[in-house]
């Protein structure tokens, strides 16, 4: 029997060791640097040292060398500021064009009940593109030369304006100038920032979609034929009937996909590399700027990146207290 007793434990063992490893451990080392100067262009000197002689302590630390000023140097870094500004604004727009883009397609879907099967299937597609060759797709798309996006904006929009315009110059004291037939969307803080944001949507909006189909599917119809005898025509019943049924679950998408939009990284890289002047800069991708491929402050970033941990496990707590709440 006590031999029976290890048999999980070598079984689980190296799955349990693998997580040590890639997850426990770097945690763990990233808050010791936090707290200390550790830049890879210079020698390291650590706080925590072993023993490299048998007389020496097994460990000693020189407490002179952990400190705050990592932590204190981030709020007074206005490029980290920056990056939080810009992933504040980011979320805002990727989540609220997520959640209600995601549940028109809801309603859309669970009215069409023949092809329901066949579009639950469609829609899963976009998100498991992964986030670096959306970043891609989007950025060939959006290209001012020879995107999709220009080419559909010019002859959908531009071109029908620009004939009105046209018409209307022929008349005396008129001269209205002609919209532009190309924008180059990623030159521009504003609308690089958008688009970053629409790429994400992209990828979200049909997978939240999915959920609010399945918290649709969960509601009795007698609700809504009752809201029908009672004279609701269809706005005033998802008005005032959906919508507040579906509202803890708006929250719980909500907080999740806020999560995930404060983790972006992938799609900066490959979509915008951060710019125009940082318009883009999230905070994973300074964290990486930091840490990795200009400064090579390892203390530094490993203090943002801390900062980070607090902000995302606020959140997952605020998160799974609604979903304990909820059942």
């Amino acid at each position: 029997m006590r031999k029976k007793r290890w048999v999980p434990w070598v079984l689980v063992g190296p799955a349990l060791v693998v997580v040590l490893a890639t997850t426990v451990y770097p945690l763990l080392a990233a808050l010791y640097y936090s707290f200390q100067k550790y830049d890879l262009r210079k020698p390291p000197q650590f706080a925590v040292q072993f023993a490299s002689e048998l007389g020496d302590p097994l460990v000693s630390i020189d407490w002179s060398l952990l400190s705050l000023n990592n932590y204190a140097r981030a709020f007074s870094d206005s490029r980290f500021i920056n990056s939080l500004n810009v992933t504040f604004w980011f979320t805002v727009i990727s989540v609220g064009l997520s959640v209600i883009i995601g549940l028109l397609i809801a309603v859309v879907v669970q009215k069409n009940g023949r092809l329901q099967t066949l579009t639950k299937i469609l829609l899963i597609f976009p998100f498991a593109v992964s986030p670096a060759l959306k970043g891609y797709s989007w950025r060939y798309m959006l290209n001012e030369e020879y995107g999709i996006y220009d080419l559909l904006i010019d002859v959908l929009i531009v071109r029908p304006i620009n004939f009105v315009i046209e018409l209307v110059n022929i008349l005396p004291f008129v001269d209205i100038a002609p919209l532009s037939e190309s924008i180059v969307w990623l030159a521009d803080r504003f609308w690089a920032l958008f688009m970053l944001a629409m790429s994400e949507t992209w990828g979200w909006a049909p997978l939240i979609a999915l959920m609010f189909v399945g918290a649709l599917g969960s509601i009795d119809t007698q609700i809504f034929e009752a809201a029908k005898i009672d004279g609701a025509n269809n706005w005033q019943i998802f008005w005032r009937v959906t919508l507040p049924l579906l509202r803890p679950v708006i929250l719980i998408v909500t907080m999740l996909k806020t999560i995930f939009s404060l983790k972006m990284f992938d799609q900066v890289v490959t979509m915008t590399g951060g710019g125009p002047v940082r318009a883009t800069q999230t905070i994973n991708y300074y964290i990486h700027q930091v840490g990795f491929v200009r400064n090579l402050d390892i203390g530094y970033a490993s203090a943002l990146a801390y900062i980070l941990v607090v902000i995302l496990t606020i959140l997952a707590a605020l998160y799974v207290t609604k979903v304990l709440n909820r059942d």
